[in-house]
């Protein structure tokens, strides 16, 4: 199990094989991945703030995957979220089960996605044409 905050720029697919085959290559049949980018919902959103509690976001995180693990037969998780500035198509999250059957699989890495977007203390500020906004989120 693996979760990083950072305020990186990261590469979802190069993080993902890394990991893979660091932990779990050839132990599995199954690996669901979800990759969440930066949108312009169409209102000219120049970029985005993201902010989180520092500790207390990890410590979450931690606790929904080590549930992920106990709740379905899977073997591994891997959770990388990005905070601070980005812009529209960059990469903020990657959520990734691997398991020996894709349902559990496909199941625990949408309730770790589904956990941390309604959940995790997370706080994103769009900056637009006319100015910055907070966004409510879900």
């Amino acid at each position: 199990m693996k979760v990083e905050v950072t305020p990186n720029e990261f590469n979802p697919w190069a993080s993902l094989q890394v990991y893979e085959n660091s932990f779990v290559r050839g132990k599995c049949g199954a690996v669901a991945t979800f990759v969440g980018t930066m949108r312009d919902e169409g209102e000219t959103v120049q970029s985005m703030f993201l902010e989180h509690y520092p500790g207390m976001t990890e410590k979450y995180l931690h606790s929904i995957s080590e549930t992920a693990l106990q709740r379905w037969e899977i073997l591994d998780t891997l959770i990388i979220h990005r905070v601070g500035e980005m812009q529209p198509g960059d990469t903020i999250v990657l959520v990734a089960a691997w398991a020996a059957h894709r349902a559990p699989a496909f199941e625990a890495c949408r309730f770790l996605i589904e956990q941390l977007k309604s959940k995790a203390q997370f706080w994103k500020r769009e900056s637009l044409d006319e100015g910055d906004r907070w966004v409510e989120t879900n």
